[in-house]
């Protein structure tokens, strides 16, 4: 699989150094993490032995056992399970996908108008009963905001608050500490994390306009970009959601169609908190959990403690 370099090469001792590095946070990756190989687009309508309708949207081997990911198209709901317990259905008619809840939101968030930026779904369908948290992991070395998750979790009063985490592939391989922190919190019931891909490398150029810039870079491999990011969440025992966010919420028509192949809803959002956008009933609040952004944090803390809103999972923005 072949994914743009977006890093500028270093001088001699300072590229040794960076490779060092790199490759023993692969050796520590690697160590606890399950080997996916022969990974690969597909979509297929199959049953599990429950008879439950379910859609294949990726095959893969993992440690040697072929393995599908698996969406039920109207719930959302993501699986890694083992292709020996599902069962392909026969004679599926040729807009079968398109005509499922997944499907429809794939195929009219991915459709035209095709906007530089912030395409997609930025809002609930319908008049959900509160607001969407999305919280971006975007590559970085700054201190992790474990305190939003925190303050979130506080609304749940014992129940599992709904966070869609959207988390870039280099974040999660330099990060292993946060990415335990969060698995704990799921599995003891205080967090429910919706695990969105927000790309592989997350490009940014300062000095390069918006239409060549974040993944709009020439050169830039997108459905690498995005298929890489699923292969290590896989490899973690993360399951990916069916849904998308553009780095920078910048996109074009090839890449919103190319998501669309991949089976996946691009997200947005209408109330980026360090921009000055104040959520309504419905809105996908966008804040950044990496450091990146102490605006957006400062903003979002008493917004969270004081209003005490009802966060909903981003599967409930979609129109049933």
């Amino acid at each position: 699989m072949s994914i743009r370099k977006t890093t500028p090469c270093p001088s001699a001792p300072l590229r040794v150094a960076a490779l060092c590095f790199t490759l023993m946070m692969l050796a520590a990756a690697l160590a606890t993490a399950s080997e996916i190989t022969g990974y690969r687009v597909m979509r297929e309508a199959v049953t599990d032995r429950a008879g439950r309708a379910l859609w294949a949207v990726r095959g893969f081997k993992k440690d040697g056992v072929e393995h599908r990911l698996a969406v039920d198209a109207e719930s959302f709901a993501s699986f890694d399970l083992p292709a020996a317990q599902l069962f392909p259905v026969k004679d599926v008619p040729v807009d079968s996908f398109r005509r499922t809840r997944l499907g429809r939101a794939v195929y009219r968030y991915t459709a035209s108008p095709y906007r530089l930026q912030n395409g997609g779904a930025t809002r609930a369908e319908s008049g959900a009963d509160g607001w969407f948290l999305t919280v971006d992991l975007c590559p970085s070395k700054r201190p992790f905001e474990r305190e939003l998750f925190g303050t979130a979790e506080a609304l749940g009063q014992g129940a599992p608050v709904p966070v869609a985490v959207m988390v870039s592939g280099l974040w999660l391989l330099s990060h292993p500490d946060e990415v335990a922190y969060l698995k704990g919190e799921v599995a003891s019931g205080r967090l429910a994390v919706t695990w969105v891909n927000h790309s592989w490398h997350h490009h940014y150029d300062a000095k390069a306009p918006l239409a060549e810039n974040f993944l709009l870079a020439p050169g830039t491999d997108l459905t690498a970009e995005v298929l890489h990011v699923e292969e290590l969440l896989l490899a973690r025992d993360l399951v990916p959601s069916p849904f998308f966010r553009f780095p920078g919420l910048v996109s074009d028509r090839a890449a919103m169609e190319r998501l669309g192949e991949l089976s996946l809803v691009p997200i947005g959002a209408d109330a980026w908190l360090a921009k000055g956008e104040e959520p309504h009933r419905g809105s996908f609040i966008l804040v950044h959990g990496n450091g990146n952004e102490p605006k957006g944090i400062r903003l979002a803390l008493p917004l969270l403690s004081e209003k005490k809103p009802h966060l909903l999972p981003l599967s409930e923005a979609f129109a049933r």
